[in-house]
């Protein structure tokens, strides 16, 4: 355990402690010689945590929203863990999303093609011109649902369920605290611009819920700086960061992940971000 700081008994560091379980970050606070010692495990942390400690103690609306997370009722132990009723847009998203996996075959049938931005069988799209060319018939056919569904497809057990887990766990948290509109809004534009995307990139072949997961999760990253109320690991964003630079590389192919679809993640990732940025939050639910 790393010293990182020294406050005076009369603070009441009850709620933040409880806080930082709830976003992982393991430490203790001790008594000594009048003091109470804060203390983490890992040093990385010392820099976020402080400042995280320095707003909450000197904006009070800061800590109400710790409070009343500690009072939620999706919140047990100070971990977040809504029930189907918490987030029922979130359950009713995966489940779709993982009957479409078993009526498309992990993408392998003819309904497959028709959740894809275009049906890769009626156009040449191996240009960006075809591609363009193709899109724009597709969209003045009334087929606009194309430029969404790809979100619907998912070629592997892995895949949909590292995606479903990942949008249970940060999509149920917006649901709950910024509301269904805001998810919509998430959903939809992330959507777009990822599928979008990937299209122009590389065609039509591709899927999966990837592009939204991380559309929202930056979104949650960015927007909780601003106004604390979703509960994740530090390490998470790093890692999702990471991993999506590592998708740009031969390496997933390498070892047999195949092409991953990088443009849409990017695509997500920044969306999110720019919603964050341009979507404040009003007011929050907490219980």
């Amino acid at each position: 355990m790393y010293r990182v700081k020294q406050l005076d008994t009369t603070v009441n560091l009850a709620g933040f402690s409880r806080w930082l379980n709830g976003q992982g970050v393991t430490h203790r606070i001790t008594e000594e010689g009048g003091f109470q010692v804060l203390w983490l495990e890992d040093p990385a942390h010392a820099e976020p945590v402080l400042s995280a400690l320095d707003r909450f103690m000197a904006e009070p609306e800061i800590r109400e929203a710790v409070d009343r997370q500690n009072r939620s009722p999706v919140f047990v132990g100070g971990r977040w863990q809504p029930s189907p009723r918490h987030a029922p847009l979130v359950l009713g998203i995966i489940v779709f999303a993982v009957t479409m996996v078993w009526l498309t075959a992990m993408g392998q049938n003819e309904l497959a093609a028709s959740l894809m931005v275009i049906d890769p069988r009626d156009y040449d799209w191996s240009t960006m011109a075809g591609r363009i060319e193709a899109l724009t018939a597709t969209l003045a056919s009334g087929q606009v649902w194309r430029l969404l569904t790809p979100d619907f497809l998912h070629f592997s057990w892995t895949h949909i369920i590292f995606n479903s887990v990942m949008l249970w766990f940060l999509g149920s948290q917006i649901e709950w605290f910024d509301g269904r509109a805001r998810l919509i809004m998430l959903f939809v534009i992330t959507s777009l611009i990822s599928n979008g995307l990937q299209y122009f990139v590389s065609g039509p072949l591709f899927g999966g819920l990837s592009g939204v997961v991380y559309g929202i999760l930056g979104y949650c990253w960015l927007s909780q700086r601003s106004a604390p109320r979703f509960q994740f690991p530090p390490a998470l964003v790093t890692f999702a960061v990471a991993w999506m630079v590592i998708g740009f590389t031969p390496l997933p192919e390498m070892i047999g992940l195949g092409r991953m679809a990088n443009e849409a993640h990017l695509g997500g990732f920044v969306a999110g971000l720019a919603l964050a940025v341009v979507l404040p939050v009003k007011g929050r639910r907490g219980g």
